[in-house]
């Protein structure tokens, strides 16, 4: 399974996961069969606020799965729709959320749960 986590900044799996997908400066995906980690920058950061491009941000990466603090609708919708599931990360950093996800005990995103406009954002 590939796992991408938005992070402030790249410090392996000890990276603290960002606040909100679509601002975060770069992204650590790791590879869970493989054991490998690689670390690209948001290729869509200047995106205009609600119209962020997941597939463009990562990349063009296949990626499995998003462990993020906060999400817009539009961004979840548009990776749903890729079949990639999002989960809330719940703790601090990478390896932490890493092995509650491998322990199914990340709570996976919905619709109800994402940021409009920042305000009454869940992060």
């Amino acid at each position: 399974m590939k796992v991408c986590f938005p992070v402030y900044k790249d410090e392996g799996v000890n990276s603290t996961v960002y606040d909100h997908f679509g601002s975060s400066p770069e992204f650590i995906i790791v590879n869970t069969e493989l054991q490998t980690v690689i670390t690209i920058d948001n290729n869509d950061l200047d995106h205009v606020h609600g119209a962020c491009n997941p597939v463009m941000a990562v990349g063009g990466n296949k990626i499995d799965a998003v462990v993020v603090g906060g999400i817009g609708a539009g961004a979840l919708m548009k990776l749903n729709a890729d079949g990639i599931k999002v989960y809330k990360a719940v703790k601090e950093t990478v390896k932490e959320n890493l092995e509650l996800l491998k322990d199914n005990r990340l709570p996976e995103l919905a619709l109800r749960q994402t940021c409009g406009g920042h305000q009454g954002c869940c992060h």
